[in-house]
């Protein structure tokens, strides 16, 4: 879509929408920016936009300002069903996301990650291989750098890799990566999409305007993607450390083999995978394929396996102090994030659980917890707290106690480690009731044991 001299309304001054508003105006659209916060709570938000003719719009309800729009932008934290984006849709106002912007304005080839977990580790990991193969490559979405700041300066010889979530999928029109990874589909994000079904069609949206020119991933592994890749127009790929596939990348005898175009080839071996966990290795063979598919080097993708430290928040070890190890798990969001993290423990562990309810069950993770031959105990925090409990103990697990902050969690946990023992916080929940989001928990988590003193 052409958007010069379009009137376009932005909602949501967070870093996409801002961004968005930077990419419209370098369009040559007539932009209005709007977010129910005042000018000076938003505060150093804005300062991207300064010196930008912009009609600004603050503290206002957007469903203001929708008269004479020809388009509405929204951020991907307000859902499709909010009454003036449903307002707008019945004026016959063009409404999409950031994401959709982004990918209709920017130039490179699209590449693209969803699922319920892994996605961010799998993205900054296909980066590395990009940008190892000596490509200009943009790592955008969900991981929190917006579409729209790469489409500002994109070429069309560059990568683009795109971690996608299903609320950005919700305004996605044209979006048409060249290659898409689905990780996995579990129990997430509830309280928004109603339904496991919604959530799972909102996660194959990233495939829906592929063809047969393009690639489509799965992981053979994960049920809940069962059956999907029928659904596909495109060139399906499978992934799988526990068995053989047609054509994709697996396990056999510990190395990983990626089977591409009539032959194999041999990776590495699994245990030269730098970032540890069964997780992991599904992240790692998925970033294989996609790295197959777009015809990157297998020694690139080799090195970068062997050197890829893995991402912030995300099984992150922050220091050993008087024999305890900590662990910084804050992207652990959901439950099945969470399990991954348990699995991952080799040593006795007291983990800090609970955060924002999002309408999910604990019992798969109360179960892996309870059968867990490392974890010990666990400090409950935030909004869910009671409810992991009470999930706990119909496990089996008793050994749990609450904590009323982070601070008091970390000394708790603490007292109850002993040396050789790990302190992990893997929430299994969203951050939103203490904190702005999971990059922030994690923030405060390293700030607080990192100023521990020995007690030696």
């Amino acid at each position: 879509m052409n958007y010069e001299q379009k009137k376009v309304l932005v909602v949501g001054m967070a870093r996409s929408g801002v961004a968005a508003a930077q990419l419209l105006r370098a369009c040559g659209a007539d932009v209005t920016v709007n977010d129910s916060k005042s000018e000076k709570e938003l505060g150093s938000q804005l300062l991207p936009l300064e010196g930008l003719q912009l009609n600004r719009q603050f503290g206002r309800p957007a469903m203001e300002l929708l008269e004479g729009q020809d388009c509405l932008v929204i951020s991907p934290g307000i859902p499709d069903t909010a009454p003036f984006v449903v307002k707008a849709k019945e004026m016959g106002i063009y409404v999409i996301g950031e994401l959709e912007l982004a990918a209709q304005l920017s130039q490179g080839v699209l590449t693209a990650v969803s699922g319920t977990n892994g996605k961010t580790t799998t993205v900054s990991l296909l980066g590395e291989m990009f940008a190892n193969s000596g490509k200009v490559t943009h790592v955008v979405g969900n991981i929190g750098y917006p579409f729209s700041l790469a489409a500002l300066v994109s070429r069309s010889e560059d990568v683009i890799v795109c971690e996608v979530s299903s609320f950005q999928m919700e305004t996605a029109d044209t979006f048409h990566p060249h290659v898409a990874l689905l990780t996995n589909i579990t129990e997430d994000h509830l309280n928004r999409h109603g339904t496991m079904e919604v959530y799972t069609e909102l996660k194959m949206r990233m495939f829906r305007n592929q063809t047969a020119e393009d690639y489509a991933v799965f992981n053979a592994d994960d049920p809940g993607l069962e059956g999907l890749a029928k659904q596909v127009k495109s060139h399906v790929l499978r992934f799988s450390r526990k068995k053989e596939v047609k054509e994709g990348a697996f396990v056999r005898d510990d190395n990983v083999i990626l089977r591409l175009d009539g032959s194999e080839k041999k990776v590495c071996r699994t245990d030269e995978i730098y970032i540890p966990g069964p997780h992991n290795l599904e992240n790692a063979l998925g970033a294989v394929c996609v790295a197959g598919a777009m015809k990157v080097p297998v020694p690139v993708i080799r090195h970068t396996l062997k050197t890829f430290r893995g991402v912030e928040h995300r099984i992150e070890r922050v220091r050993e102090l008087d024999g305890i190890t900590y662990i910084n798990d804050s992207k652990g969001t959901n439950v099945d994030s969470t399990i991954k993290a348990v699995q991952t423990m080799t040593d006795p562990t007291v983990i800090i659980l609970g955060g924002y309810d999002k309408h999910t069950s604990f019992d798969p993770l109360s179960k892996e917890i309870a059968n867990s031959p490392c974890i010990r105990r666990a400090v409950l925090i935030g909004e869910t707290a009671p409810l992991i409990k009470t999930s706990l103990e119909r496990a089996g697990f008793k050994q749990t106690e609450y904590a009323e902050s982070m601070g008091q969690a970390v000394e708790q946990a603490r007292a109850a480690a002993d040396k050789g023992w790990n302190v992990l916080l893997s929430p299994a929940c969203a951050s939103f009731d203490m904190f702005k989001d999971y990059e922030e928990r994690g923030r405060v988590f390293k700030e607080i044991v990192n100023n521990l003193e020995s007690k030696a």
